[in-house]
Protein backbone atom coordinates (compact mmCIF):
# COMPACT_ATOMS: atom_id res chain seq x y z
CA UNK A 1 0.00 0.00 0.00
CA UNK A 2 1.24 3.72 -1.00
CA UNK A 3 3.40 5.31 1.82
CA UNK A 4 0.52 7.16 4.77
CA UNK A 5 -0.10 10.26 5.12
CA UNK A 6 -0.16 12.29 8.71
CA UNK A 7 -2.97 10.75 9.87
CA UNK A 8 -4.81 13.63 11.72
CA UNK A 9 -8.41 12.79 11.23
CA UNK A 10 -10.19 10.46 13.59
CA UNK A 11 -12.98 8.59 13.74
CA UNK A 12 -15.11 6.02 15.79
CA UNK A 13 -17.12 2.68 14.30
CA UNK A 14 -20.31 3.20 15.28
CA UNK A 15 -21.80 0.20 13.32
CA UNK A 16 -20.62 -2.87 11.41
CA UNK A 17 -23.10 -4.79 9.20
CA UNK A 18 -21.48 -7.39 7.20
CA UNK A 19 -18.94 -5.38 4.38
CA UNK A 20 -21.09 -2.06 5.94
CA UNK A 21 -19.65 0.00 8.36
CA UNK A 22 -20.55 3.41 9.94
CA UNK A 23 -17.72 5.56 11.34
CA UNK A 24 -18.55 8.66 13.21
CA UNK A 25 -16.16 11.36 13.06
CA UNK A 26 -16.67 15.03 15.42
CA UNK A 27 -13.36 16.86 13.45
CA UNK A 28 -14.04 16.76 9.47
CA UNK A 29 -16.20 14.28 7.54
CA UNK A 30 -13.89 12.84 5.38
CA UNK A 31 -15.13 13.77 1.46
CA UNK A 32 -16.58 10.36 -0.63
CA UNK A 33 -14.14 7.91 -2.26
CA UNK A 34 -11.72 8.45 0.66
CA UNK A 35 -9.74 5.51 2.25
CA UNK A 36 -10.02 4.57 5.88
CA UNK A 37 -7.86 2.25 7.88
CA UNK A 38 -8.80 0.51 10.74
CA UNK A 39 -7.42 -2.26 13.34
CA UNK A 40 -3.81 -0.61 12.16
CA UNK A 41 -4.36 -0.92 8.57
CA UNK A 42 -6.11 -4.29 8.02
CA UNK A 43 -9.28 -3.16 7.43
CA UNK A 44 -9.33 -0.53 4.51
CA UNK A 45 -12.79 1.45 3.76
CA UNK A 46 -13.74 3.19 1.26
CA UNK A 47 -16.39 6.32 2.29
CA UNK A 48 -19.56 5.68 -0.07
CA UNK A 49 -21.82 8.46 1.76
CA UNK A 50 -21.98 10.66 3.62
CA UNK A 51 -25.41 9.93 6.31
CA UNK A 52 -25.20 13.55 8.46
CA UNK A 53 -22.66 16.40 9.57
CA UNK A 54 -20.83 13.77 12.24
CA UNK A 55 -21.32 10.51 9.98
CA UNK A 56 -19.85 8.60 6.91
CA UNK A 57 -20.94 5.14 5.15
CA UNK A 58 -18.29 3.03 3.93
CA UNK A 59 -17.57 -0.36 2.32
CA UNK A 60 -15.14 -2.91 3.37
CA UNK A 61 -12.60 -3.64 0.92
CA UNK A 62 -11.12 -6.48 2.85
CA UNK A 63 -13.27 -8.87 5.03
CA UNK A 64 -14.41 -7.27 8.50
CA UNK A 65 -13.63 -10.21 11.04
CA UNK A 66 -12.95 -8.88 14.17
CA UNK A 67 -13.99 -4.90 14.02
CA UNK A 68 -15.73 -3.77 15.98
CA UNK A 69 -18.17 -0.70 17.37
CA UNK A 70 -16.08 1.78 19.09
CA UNK A 71 -12.97 0.80 17.18
CA UNK A 72 -10.39 3.81 15.78
CA UNK A 73 -10.39 4.32 12.42
CA UNK A 74 -8.05 6.58 10.70
CA UNK A 75 -8.26 8.86 6.86
CA UNK A 76 -5.77 8.03 4.76
CA UNK A 77 -6.19 11.86 3.22
CA UNK A 78 -6.82 10.31 0.00
CA UNK A 79 -8.76 7.86 -2.49
CA UNK A 80 -7.71 3.73 -3.29
CA UNK A 81 -4.12 4.11 -5.47
CA UNK A 82 -3.26 1.95 -7.68
CA UNK A 83 0.69 1.51 -8.52
CA UNK A 84 1.93 2.86 -12.17
CA UNK A 85 5.64 2.36 -13.75
CA UNK A 86 7.46 -0.05 -15.90
CA UNK A 87 8.38 -1.43 -12.45
CA UNK A 88 5.31 -2.95 -12.32
CA UNK A 89 5.64 -5.38 -15.90
CA UNK A 90 5.91 -9.09 -15.31
CA UNK A 91 3.71 -8.14 -11.95
CA UNK A 92 0.52 -9.91 -9.76
CA UNK A 93 -1.41 -7.32 -7.87
CA UNK A 94 -4.20 -7.30 -5.60
CA UNK A 95 -7.03 -3.84 -5.58
CA UNK A 96 -4.44 -2.59 -2.84
CA UNK A 97 -1.84 -3.06 -5.70
CA UNK A 98 -0.10 -5.24 -3.33
CA UNK A 99 2.30 -7.92 -5.23
CA UNK A 100 0.26 -11.47 -4.91
CA UNK A 101 3.48 -13.42 -6.69
CA UNK A 102 5.30 -14.19 -3.80
CA UNK A 103 7.88 -11.76 -4.61
CA UNK A 104 9.19 -8.61 -3.19
CA UNK A 105 7.17 -5.67 -3.46
CA UNK A 106 8.54 -3.12 -6.42
CA UNK A 107 10.42 0.05 -5.58
CA UNK A 108 10.66 2.42 -8.45
CA UNK A 109 7.21 3.57 -8.69
CA UNK A 110 4.45 6.00 -8.38
CA UNK A 111 0.43 5.57 -6.88
CA UNK A 112 -1.92 7.17 -8.71
CA UNK A 113 -5.94 7.32 -8.11
CA UNK A 114 -8.15 5.19 -9.12
CA UNK A 115 -11.15 7.76 -9.68
CA UNK A 116 -9.70 8.89 -12.93
CA UNK A 117 -12.43 11.09 -15.39
CA UNK A 118 -12.23 9.54 -19.23
CA UNK A 119 -10.56 11.52 -21.70
CA UNK A 120 -11.80 14.27 -23.07
CA UNK A 121 -13.74 14.06 -26.75
CA UNK A 122 -10.78 16.74 -28.35
CA UNK A 123 -7.88 14.50 -28.09
CA UNK A 124 -9.79 11.16 -28.99
CA UNK A 125 -8.50 9.58 -32.18
CA UNK A 126 -10.94 9.05 -34.50
CA UNK A 127 -9.83 6.77 -36.85
CA UNK A 128 -10.67 2.85 -37.61
CA UNK A 129 -8.36 0.61 -37.49
CA UNK A 130 -8.46 -3.58 -37.89
CA UNK A 131 -6.96 -5.37 -35.00
CA UNK A 132 -6.23 -9.19 -36.35
CA UNK A 133 -6.64 -11.80 -33.73
CA UNK A 134 -5.54 -14.60 -35.94
CA UNK A 135 -8.92 -16.37 -35.15
CA UNK A 136 -10.37 -16.98 -38.50
CA UNK A 137 -14.41 -16.74 -37.47
CA UNK A 138 -13.34 -13.23 -35.43
CA UNK A 139 -11.14 -11.95 -37.95
CA UNK A 140 -13.40 -12.58 -41.31
CA UNK A 141 -17.27 -11.92 -39.81
CA UNK A 142 -16.97 -9.50 -36.69
CA UNK A 143 -13.34 -7.64 -37.00
CA UNK A 144 -12.09 -6.12 -34.12
CA UNK A 145 -11.16 -2.14 -33.39
CA UNK A 146 -7.67 -1.14 -32.38
CA UNK A 147 -8.97 0.95 -29.41
CA UNK A 148 -11.78 -0.36 -29.68
CA UNK A 149 -14.06 -2.60 -26.89
CA UNK A 150 -15.14 -6.32 -28.10
CA UNK A 151 -17.36 -8.58 -25.70
CA UNK A 152 -17.15 -12.15 -25.41
CA UNK A 153 -20.79 -12.91 -24.25
CA UNK A 154 -22.11 -16.52 -23.21
CA UNK A 155 -23.62 -18.82 -20.28
CA UNK A 156 -21.55 -20.94 -17.82
CA UNK A 157 -19.35 -23.05 -20.01
CA UNK A 158 -19.49 -22.22 -23.28
CA UNK A 159 -15.74 -20.97 -23.57
CA UNK A 160 -15.57 -17.42 -22.99
CA UNK A 161 -12.24 -17.77 -20.74
CA UNK A 162 -10.48 -20.23 -23.31
CA UNK A 163 -11.63 -18.16 -25.99
CA UNK A 164 -9.89 -14.89 -24.14
CA UNK A 165 -6.84 -16.95 -23.26
CA UNK A 166 -6.29 -17.88 -26.64
CA UNK A 167 -6.83 -14.42 -27.92
CA UNK A 168 -4.44 -13.15 -25.41
CA UNK A 169 -1.44 -16.00 -26.50
CA UNK A 170 -1.86 -14.69 -30.45
CA UNK A 171 -1.90 -10.47 -29.54
CA UNK A 172 1.00 -10.25 -27.37
CA UNK A 173 3.15 -12.03 -29.26
CA UNK A 174 2.55 -10.02 -31.68
CA UNK A 175 1.91 -7.02 -30.03
CA UNK A 176 5.03 -4.67 -29.34
CA UNK A 177 2.77 -2.72 -26.72
CA UNK A 178 1.75 -3.37 -23.00
CA UNK A 179 -0.89 -6.66 -21.89
CA UNK A 180 -2.90 -5.70 -18.71
CA UNK A 181 -5.70 -8.90 -17.42
CA UNK A 182 -7.78 -7.91 -15.26
CA UNK A 183 -9.73 -10.89 -13.15
CA UNK A 184 -12.92 -9.53 -11.45
CA UNK A 185 -14.54 -12.25 -9.38
CA UNK A 186 -13.60 -15.30 -11.31
CA UNK A 187 -11.80 -18.35 -10.15
CA UNK A 188 -8.66 -18.35 -8.26
CA UNK A 189 -7.67 -21.55 -10.24
CA UNK A 190 -8.06 -19.59 -13.93
CA UNK A 191 -5.41 -16.76 -12.68
CA UNK A 192 -2.93 -19.39 -11.30
CA UNK A 193 -3.32 -21.38 -14.65
CA UNK A 194 -2.98 -18.06 -16.83
CA UNK A 195 0.20 -16.94 -15.33
CA UNK A 196 1.82 -20.15 -15.94
CA UNK A 197 0.81 -19.95 -19.28
CA UNK A 198 2.01 -16.72 -19.97
CA UNK A 199 5.23 -17.55 -18.31
CA UNK A 200 6.13 -20.33 -19.93
CA UNK A 201 5.07 -18.49 -23.47
CA UNK A 202 7.79 -15.76 -22.38
CA UNK A 203 5.38 -13.11 -22.47
CA UNK A 204 5.06 -12.21 -18.90
CA UNK A 205 7.47 -9.08 -19.26
CA UNK A 206 4.96 -7.11 -20.93
CA UNK A 207 2.40 -8.30 -19.22
CA UNK A 208 0.51 -6.93 -16.05
CA UNK A 209 -2.02 -8.87 -14.20
CA UNK A 210 -4.49 -7.58 -11.24
CA UNK A 211 -7.23 -9.90 -9.66
CA UNK A 212 -10.11 -9.61 -7.09
CA UNK A 213 -11.41 -13.07 -7.21
CA UNK A 214 -14.90 -14.44 -6.35
CA UNK A 215 -13.75 -15.19 -2.48
CA UNK A 216 -13.08 -11.45 -1.82
CA UNK A 217 -15.49 -8.67 -0.47
CA UNK A 218 -17.97 -7.04 -3.20
CA UNK A 219 -15.91 -3.79 -2.48
CA UNK A 220 -12.81 -5.24 -3.66
CA UNK A 221 -14.29 -6.88 -6.95
CA UNK A 222 -15.96 -3.42 -7.48
CA UNK A 223 -13.05 -1.40 -7.86
CA UNK A 224 -10.22 -4.05 -9.32
CA UNK A 225 -11.36 -2.83 -12.58
CA UNK A 226 -10.83 0.80 -11.60
CA UNK A 227 -6.68 0.24 -10.76
CA UNK A 228 -6.67 -2.33 -13.90
CA UNK A 229 -7.52 0.97 -16.27
CA UNK A 230 -5.48 3.40 -13.85
CA UNK A 231 -2.64 1.36 -15.05
CA UNK A 232 -3.42 0.89 -18.58
CA UNK A 233 -3.42 5.00 -18.47
CA UNK A 234 -0.23 5.30 -17.35
CA UNK A 235 1.11 3.14 -20.22
CA UNK A 236 -0.91 5.03 -22.72
CA UNK A 237 -0.74 8.51 -21.71
CA UNK A 238 2.87 8.57 -19.92
CA UNK A 239 4.50 5.61 -22.12
CA UNK A 240 2.37 6.73 -25.54
CA UNK A 241 2.27 2.70 -25.84
CA UNK A 242 -0.80 0.93 -27.24
CA UNK A 243 -2.34 -1.21 -24.14
CA UNK A 244 -4.07 -4.42 -24.96
CA UNK A 245 -6.88 -4.21 -21.84
CA UNK A 246 -8.43 -7.36 -21.22
CA UNK A 247 -11.14 -8.32 -18.33
CA UNK A 248 -12.81 -11.50 -17.21
CA UNK A 249 -15.46 -11.19 -16.16
CA UNK A 250 -17.39 -7.61 -16.88
CA UNK A 251 -20.71 -9.13 -15.67
CA UNK A 252 -18.98 -9.79 -12.06
CA UNK A 253 -17.85 -6.10 -11.92
CA UNK A 254 -22.09 -4.82 -12.36
CA UNK A 255 -22.50 -7.94 -9.71
CA UNK A 256 -20.54 -6.62 -7.17
CA UNK A 257 -21.86 -2.81 -8.07
CA UNK A 258 -25.48 -4.86 -7.23
CA UNK A 259 -23.56 -6.06 -3.52
CA UNK A 260 -22.64 -2.71 -2.58
CA UNK A 261 -25.51 -1.42 -4.02
CA UNK A 262 -27.94 -4.01 -1.60
CA UNK A 263 -25.71 -3.39 1.38
CA UNK A 264 -25.40 0.24 1.45
CA UNK A 265 -29.76 -0.21 1.47
CA UNK A 266 -30.37 1.42 -1.80
CA UNK A 267 -33.51 -0.09 -3.85
CA UNK A 268 -33.08 -1.41 -6.34
CA UNK A 269 -34.22 -1.52 -9.68
CA UNK A 270 -35.17 -4.31 -12.61
CA UNK A 271 -34.48 -7.86 -11.65
CA UNK A 272 -32.96 -6.56 -8.62
CA UNK A 273 -29.96 -4.53 -10.06
CA UNK A 274 -28.45 -1.62 -8.55
CA UNK A 275 -30.45 1.94 -9.61
CA UNK A 276 -27.46 3.42 -10.82
CA UNK A 277 -25.62 0.32 -12.86
CA UNK A 278 -26.00 2.64 -16.32
CA UNK A 279 -23.25 5.40 -14.53
CA UNK A 280 -20.98 3.04 -12.61
CA UNK A 281 -20.83 1.01 -16.34
CA UNK A 282 -19.91 3.93 -18.23
CA UNK A 283 -17.18 5.30 -15.74
CA UNK A 284 -15.43 2.23 -16.07
CA UNK A 285 -16.11 1.64 -20.12
CA UNK A 286 -15.85 5.36 -21.20
CA UNK A 287 -11.90 5.26 -19.61
CA UNK A 288 -11.10 2.93 -21.95
CA UNK A 289 -10.34 4.90 -25.28
CA UNK A 290 -8.49 5.76 -28.21
CA UNK A 291 -6.41 8.70 -28.08
CA UNK A 292 -3.67 10.58 -29.91
CA UNK A 293 -1.10 9.08 -27.52
CA UNK A 294 -1.90 5.80 -27.26
CA UNK A 295 -4.69 2.92 -27.54
CA UNK A 296 -6.28 1.16 -25.07
CA UNK A 297 -8.06 -1.63 -26.51
CA UNK A 298 -10.16 -4.06 -24.67
CA UNK A 299 -11.60 -7.70 -25.13
CA UNK A 300 -13.91 -8.17 -22.08
CA UNK A 301 -15.95 -11.92 -21.77
CA UNK A 302 -19.74 -11.13 -20.26
CA UNK A 303 -20.83 -13.91 -18.51
CA UNK A 304 -25.10 -14.14 -19.64
CA UNK A 305 -27.33 -14.78 -16.75
CA UNK A 306 -29.28 -17.87 -17.80
CA UNK A 307 -28.24 -17.03 -21.08
CA UNK A 308 -30.82 -14.80 -21.21
CA UNK A 309 -29.62 -11.88 -23.66
CA UNK A 310 -32.26 -9.79 -22.79
CA UNK A 311 -30.90 -9.20 -18.86
CA UNK A 312 -29.94 -5.74 -18.26
CA UNK A 313 -26.33 -6.41 -17.25
CA UNK A 314 -26.20 -7.76 -20.81
CA UNK A 315 -28.30 -5.37 -22.78
CA UNK A 316 -26.24 -1.99 -21.02
CA UNK A 317 -22.46 -3.76 -21.81
CA UNK A 318 -23.62 -4.28 -25.66
CA UNK A 319 -24.23 -0.83 -25.61
CA UNK A 320 -20.50 -0.27 -25.22
CA UNK A 321 -18.70 -2.35 -27.84
CA UNK A 322 -17.39 -1.87 -31.10
CA UNK A 323 -17.45 -5.81 -31.58
CA UNK A 324 -20.07 -8.10 -29.88
CA UNK A 325 -18.92 -12.17 -29.75
CA UNK A 326 -22.09 -14.02 -29.15
CA UNK A 327 -20.80 -17.96 -27.69
CA UNK A 328 -23.70 -20.42 -28.70
CA UNK A 329 -24.72 -23.36 -26.41
CA UNK A 330 -26.09 -24.73 -29.29
CA UNK A 331 -22.61 -24.48 -31.35
CA UNK A 332 -20.58 -25.86 -28.63
CA UNK A 333 -22.43 -29.05 -28.76
CA UNK A 334 -22.23 -29.79 -32.13
CA UNK A 335 -18.20 -29.17 -31.55
CA UNK A 336 -17.74 -26.31 -33.97
CA UNK A 337 -15.10 -24.41 -31.78
CA UNK A 338 -14.70 -21.60 -31.23
CA UNK A 339 -18.40 -21.36 -30.42
CA UNK A 340 -19.40 -18.51 -31.84
CA UNK A 341 -22.96 -17.77 -33.17
CA UNK A 342 -21.83 -15.98 -36.27
CA UNK A 343 -25.23 -14.68 -37.36
CA UNK A 344 -26.00 -13.41 -33.72
CA UNK A 345 -22.39 -12.01 -33.33
CA UNK A 346 -21.28 -8.49 -35.26
CA UNK A 347 -18.99 -5.84 -35.32
CA UNK A 348 -19.19 -1.70 -36.63
CA UNK A 349 -15.74 -2.89 -38.42
CA UNK A 350 -17.71 -4.41 -40.59
CA UNK A 351 -17.96 -1.79 -43.26
CA UNK A 352 -16.55 -1.25 -47.24
CA UNK A 353 -14.62 1.85 -45.90
CA UNK A 354 -13.33 -0.15 -42.81
CA UNK A 355 -12.33 -3.77 -44.15
CA UNK A 356 -12.47 -3.45 -48.01
CA UNK A 357 -15.01 -4.14 -50.74
CA UNK A 358 -13.97 -7.50 -51.31
CA UNK A 359 -13.65 -8.65 -47.63
CA UNK A 360 -17.01 -7.19 -47.23
CA UNK A 361 -18.79 -8.67 -50.12
CA UNK A 362 -17.33 -11.94 -48.96
CA UNK A 363 -18.66 -11.60 -44.98
CA UNK A 364 -21.70 -11.19 -46.55
CA UNK A 365 -22.17 -13.82 -48.99
CA UNK A 366 -20.81 -15.89 -45.62
CA UNK A 367 -23.72 -14.79 -43.27
CA UNK A 368 -26.87 -15.15 -46.08
CA UNK A 369 -25.51 -18.71 -46.74
CA UNK A 370 -25.26 -19.48 -42.90
CA UNK A 371 -28.52 -17.69 -43.31
CA UNK A 372 -30.35 -20.03 -45.25
CA UNK A 373 -28.77 -22.97 -44.29
CA UNK A 374 -30.28 -21.74 -40.84
CA UNK A 375 -34.08 -21.81 -42.28
CA UNK A 376 -33.35 -24.83 -44.01
CA UNK A 377 -32.41 -26.87 -40.56
CA UNK A 378 -36.38 -27.35 -39.90
CA UNK A 379 -36.87 -28.77 -43.55
CA UNK A 380 -33.87 -31.11 -43.10
CA UNK A 381 -35.39 -32.24 -39.94
CA UNK A 382 -38.93 -32.98 -40.92
CA UNK A 383 -38.18 -34.03 -44.59
CA UNK A 384 -34.76 -34.94 -45.27
CA UNK A 385 -32.21 -33.56 -47.10
CA UNK A 386 -33.33 -35.29 -50.69
CA UNK A 387 -36.86 -33.07 -50.77
CA UNK A 388 -34.44 -30.17 -51.21
CA UNK A 389 -33.94 -28.45 -54.83
CA UNK A 390 -30.37 -28.99 -56.14
CA UNK A 391 -29.86 -25.75 -55.68
CA UNK A 392 -30.60 -25.15 -51.84
CA UNK A 393 -28.71 -28.48 -51.87
CA UNK A 394 -25.68 -26.78 -52.67
CA UNK A 395 -26.05 -24.27 -50.16
CA UNK A 396 -26.40 -26.51 -47.25
CA UNK A 397 -22.80 -28.37 -48.33
CA UNK A 398 -21.23 -24.82 -48.58
CA UNK A 399 -22.77 -23.40 -45.37
CA UNK A 400 -21.60 -27.17 -43.66
CA UNK A 401 -17.87 -26.89 -45.24
CA UNK A 402 -17.68 -22.94 -44.00
CA UNK A 403 -18.72 -24.27 -40.51
CA UNK A 404 -16.10 -26.76 -40.36
CA UNK A 405 -13.49 -24.25 -41.82
CA UNK A 406 -14.33 -21.39 -39.41
CA UNK A 407 -13.68 -24.06 -36.58
CA UNK A 408 -9.97 -23.84 -35.69
CA UNK A 409 -7.32 -25.88 -32.99
CA UNK A 410 -6.12 -23.36 -29.95
CA UNK A 411 -2.83 -23.15 -28.65
CA UNK A 412 -4.40 -22.80 -25.31
CA UNK A 413 -6.21 -26.76 -25.48
CA UNK A 414 -3.54 -28.24 -27.05
CA UNK A 415 -2.85 -30.80 -23.73
CA UNK A 416 -6.61 -31.34 -24.30
CA UNK A 417 -7.45 -31.79 -27.72
CA UNK A 418 -4.17 -33.27 -28.96
CA UNK A 419 -4.13 -30.85 -31.76
CA UNK A 420 -1.62 -28.33 -32.47
CA UNK A 421 -2.63 -24.81 -32.63
CA UNK A 422 -3.32 -22.75 -35.31
CA UNK A 423 -2.34 -18.96 -35.86
CA UNK A 424 -4.21 -17.86 -39.20
CA UNK A 425 -3.88 -14.60 -41.34
CA UNK A 426 -6.69 -12.90 -42.73
CA UNK A 427 -5.67 -12.94 -46.21
CA UNK A 428 -5.76 -16.99 -45.87
CA UNK A 429 -8.67 -17.22 -44.05
CA UNK A 430 -10.58 -14.56 -46.44
CA UNK A 431 -8.99 -17.20 -49.13
CA UNK A 432 -10.22 -20.52 -48.00
CA UNK A 433 -13.89 -19.21 -47.59
CA UNK A 434 -13.81 -17.58 -51.13
CA UNK A 435 -12.85 -21.03 -52.62
CA UNK A 436 -15.13 -23.25 -50.51
CA UNK A 437 -17.62 -20.56 -52.18
CA UNK A 438 -16.90 -21.19 -55.22
CA UNK A 439 -17.50 -25.10 -55.10
CA UNK A 440 -13.87 -26.13 -54.99
CA UNK A 441 -14.12 -28.35 -52.35
CA UNK A 442 -17.30 -29.65 -53.60
CA UNK A 443 -15.73 -33.44 -53.85
CA UNK A 444 -14.27 -33.17 -50.87
CA UNK A 445 -15.04 -34.83 -47.05
CA UNK A 446 -16.55 -31.86 -44.99
CA UNK A 447 -14.09 -33.62 -42.06
CA UNK A 448 -11.26 -32.86 -43.86
CA UNK A 449 -12.02 -29.08 -43.18
CA UNK A 450 -12.26 -29.46 -39.43
CA UNK A 451 -10.27 -28.16 -36.77
CA UNK A 452 -7.51 -27.00 -39.98
CA UNK A 453 -5.43 -24.06 -39.78
CA UNK A 454 -5.14 -22.43 -43.55
CA UNK A 455 -7.22 -24.65 -46.61
CA UNK A 456 -4.28 -26.07 -47.50
CA UNK A 457 -4.04 -28.09 -44.53
CA UNK A 458 -7.19 -29.64 -46.23
CA UNK A 459 -6.28 -31.71 -49.00
CA UNK A 460 -3.26 -32.99 -46.63
CA UNK A 461 -6.26 -34.17 -44.05
CA UNK A 462 -8.14 -35.58 -47.21
CA UNK A 463 -5.11 -37.59 -48.30
CA UNK A 464 -4.46 -38.82 -44.64
CA UNK A 465 -8.22 -40.03 -44.53
CA UNK A 466 -8.34 -41.50 -48.10
CA UNK A 467 -5.17 -43.57 -47.12
CA UNK A 468 -5.69 -44.82 -43.90
CA UNK A 469 -9.78 -45.99 -45.49
CA UNK A 470 -8.48 -48.96 -47.74
CA UNK A 471 -6.35 -49.88 -45.41
CA UNK A 472 -9.56 -50.35 -42.93
CA UNK A 473 -11.75 -51.79 -45.42
CA UNK A 474 -9.11 -54.61 -46.46
CA UNK A 475 -9.07 -55.76 -42.67
CA UNK A 476 -12.79 -55.57 -42.69
CA UNK A 477 -12.59 -58.13 -45.32
CA UNK A 478 -10.36 -60.29 -44.52
CA UNK A 479 -12.31 -60.40 -40.99
CA UNK A 480 -15.69 -61.20 -43.00
CA UNK A 481 -13.74 -63.71 -44.83
CA UNK A 482 -12.30 -65.92 -41.80
CA UNK A 483 -15.13 -65.78 -40.07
Amino acid sequence: MPHKARLANCGVVVAVRGSVVDIRFDTQLPPIHTLLHAMAGEIAIEVLAQLDAHRVRGIALTPTQGLARGMAVDSTGGPLKAPVGNEILSRMFDVFGSAIDRQTAPTDIQWRTVHRAPPPLARRSTQSEIFETGIKLIDVLMPLERGGKAGLFGGAGVGKTVLLTEIIHNMVGQQEGVSIFCGIGERCREGEELYREMKAAGVLPHMVMVFGQMNEPPGARFRVGHAALTMAEYFRDDEHRDVLLLIDNIFRFIQAGMEVSGLMGQMPSRLGYQPTMGTELAQLEERIANTDTGAITSIQAVYVPADDFTDPAAVHTFSHLSASIVLSRKRASEGLYPAIDPLQSSSKMATPGVIGERHYALAQEIRRTLAQYAELKDIIAMLGLEQLSPEDRNVVGRARRLERFLTQPFFTTEQFTGLKGALVSLDDALDGCERILRDEFKDMPESALYMIGTIAEAKVKAQAQAGSKPQAEVEHAVSAHES
